[in-house]
């Protein structure tokens, strides 16, 4: 009698002796080679996520193998959600893609692919949970169409022009080929519609930043800046973090009509922090704290009695400005202009006039000087800017050098500049003595 018994090394079955096939026994290798096998077969069906690899990319279509002996065709226009690009700067041979199930079989009997769409189902997904957790995007803007641009985010998002900086953009085109950080405002998967805010970002960080920025920002100290625009209230700086106002009682120790007089736009500026309002993000800054007072300059190297040369810039009813410094104005009162009753100031000066006058009261606390001319008539001791330009003589005496010499000391300290019709009325010391038949004397 035959044995028919199945070796464990046989790989058929056998026959008996009746001619019926007697199976061999299944093994474990047999289930891992079955279960290894059915795992290279796919379930289509239309709508379904897939994945495979690239085995051809064409100008118009992309093959992907899904499964054992099964492959399907992406077209073009479903590579991607950019329109006519070349499919090797999307896929490349061999790397492993997924797609989704458009139709089992087109009039060409082909399985019909969608990456595109693919990458949608994934995408809109990640972009509710983004949304959800009020998160950022990032994209790639790819092209620019009315009222904005379109956002490559896996989906298409759409930026309005309204949301791209914190101020409107005229010109969109830069923005193109740009990756872009977005919030997402509007999400409508049955319209297939997203709308995106970069404005939103850039509020956000900007806030953070001015947080932090004034956190570390002190009242007292001085920091650099560059003027970033100019109002008629006065300057912003911009301080590296945020703005500041310099307001225009604070440009100069001066009097300021027009800002623009004072510093142009780009100009670097060193200020000084007056307030910080954190609640409102405002800084008040001055730029003439950083500057020397000339009112103290004018104090220290000024006293009582000295002898001063200015220029009337202003006629009141009680008196006259006269201007003795840079940016230092004494007033004249009517009482002391003249040794005689003066009915108006304009009997004795004119608007331009420059003349010698004795500092009678010196308030630094207040920022007050007063005048007078009829006291300077009789003589006094000079302020020390003048005494290089004039000398005492052998009575004591102040006698002034040449004329070209003095008007030009006088030119270089005032600025000089004659009035409108006419030139300037000068006085020299000599003048101011014979006047009054009395000389200056030291």
């Amino acid at each position: 009698m035959t044995d028919t018994t199945l070796s464990p090394t046989t790989s058929m079955g056998t026959f008996d002796q009746s001619g019926n096939y007697i199976p061999r026994k299944i093994t474990e290798r047999d289930a891992s080679f079955a279960d290894e096998l059915n795992s290279t077969f796919v379930e289509i069906k239309e709508g379904k996520l897939v994945t495979g690899t690239v085995v051809r990319i064409t100008r118009e279509e992309v093959l992907l193998e899904i499964g054992y002996k099964t492959e399907g065709v992406i077209l073009g226009r479903e590579l991607a959600i950019r329109q006519d690009i070349d499919p090797h700067t999307v896929v490349s041979l061999g790397e492993k893609i997924e797609a989704l199930v458009l139709t089992l079989e087109d009039k060409e009997g082909r399985l019909l692919l969608s990456k595109k769409r693919a990458q949608y189902e994934r995408a809109w997904g990640d972009v509710e949970r983004v949304k959800n957790e009020d998160g950022t995007v990032e994209g790639l803007v790819i092209e620019e169409v009315k009222g904005g641009l379109i956002v490559d985010i896996g989906l298409r998002g759409f930026l309005p022009a309204s949301l791209v900086e914190l101020r409107r953009v005229k010109d969109l085109a830069p923005y193109v080929g740009q990756k872009i950080q977005a919030k997402i405002l509007e999400l409508d998967r049955q319209r297939n519609n997203v709308v995106l805010s970069r404005r939103a970002v850039l509020e956000a960080t900007q806030r953070e930043s001015r947080d932090g920025f004034l956190v570390n920002l002190k009242v007292g100290e001085v920091r650099k800046g560059r003027v970033s625009s100019i109002v008629a209230f006065g300057v912003f700086v911009d301080l590296g973090g945020m703005d500041g106002l310099i307001h225009v009682s604070e440009l100069s120790w001066k009097h300021v009509d027009n800002p623009n007089e004072v510093v142009t736009v780009g100009d670097e500026v060193d200020v000084k922090v007056l307030e910080i309002d954190g609640d409102r993000e405002r800084i008040s800054l001055s730029l003439k704290a950083t500057q020397q007072d000339p009112w103290q300059a004018f104090a220290q190297t000024h006293a009582v009695n000295q002898l001063v040369y200015g220029r009337v810039t202003k006629i009141v009813p009680f008196g006259a400005f006269v201007q003795v410094g840079d940016g230092i104005e004494g007033l004249v009162h009517i009482s002391e202009m003249s040794t005689h009753h003066v009915e108006a100031p304009e009997q004795v000066v004119t608007p331009g006039e420059e003349l010698w006058v004795k500092i009678i009261d010196l308030d630094l606390a207040r920022r007050r000087i007063s005048l007078s001319i009829k006291q300077a008539a009789e003589g006094g001791e000079l302020a020390p800017e003048y005494r290089d330009q004039f000398k005492a003589d052998e009575q004591g005496n102040w006698v002034g050098t040449d004329d070209a010499t003095r008007e030009a000391a006088w030119g270089e300290l005032f600025q000089a500049e004659a009035p409108a019709g006419g030139e300037a009325v000068t006085q020299t010391p000599d003048a101011v003595a014979d006047e009054s038949t009395a000389q200056p004397s030291s």
